[in-house]
């Protein structure tokens, strides 16, 4: 089982004080194990890295580097994978629904992935399984 990885999921990993830390150390560690490979993009990689650079400083960004990145197959954004996430983007003329999130889409699609370690709602609109599943209330 390949598991596509988000930002939501690795910010998540990295903020003691995110509402999901724990169950993302605990997807985090169990993937880790299970997963044959953790696939992302090198947007996702961007995104992440400004958003917790912004946060949570240099230290949080090292660890992202050092001790995360090393374990993630990354996949590289090319012209096309680009120009069709930002065509998705603009067709679905929503406020809050990324570049990065349809350039994902489009990457996981192309890579034939279901399973997406992700806090983001949007991977599960567009059919995806995030793991881990949302809890019920």
């Amino acid at each position: 089982m390949s598991v596509f990885v988000d930002t939501s999921a690795l910010y998540a990993v990295l903020d003691a004080d995110d509402d999901q830390h724990a169950r993302a150390v605990s997807q985090w560690r169990h993937l880790l194990h299970e997963a044959p490979r953790l696939v992302t993009t090198n947007y996702i990689l961007v995104e992440t890295a400004a958003l917790v650079q912004h946060r949570l400083g240099i230290d949080a960004v090292h660890a992202l580097q050092h001790d995360i990145r090393p374990v993630l197959h990354v996949d590289w954004v090319d012209e096309a994978l680009h120009t069709t996430g930002m065509s998705a983007m603009l067709t679905a003329g929503r406020r809050h629904l990324s570049l990065v999130d349809c350039v994902s889409f489009e990457a996981m699609t192309r890579a034939g992935l279901h399973d997406v370690f992700a806090f983001d709602q949007h991977f599960t609109e567009r059919g995806f399984n995030c793991v881990p599943a949302k809890e019920v209330a």
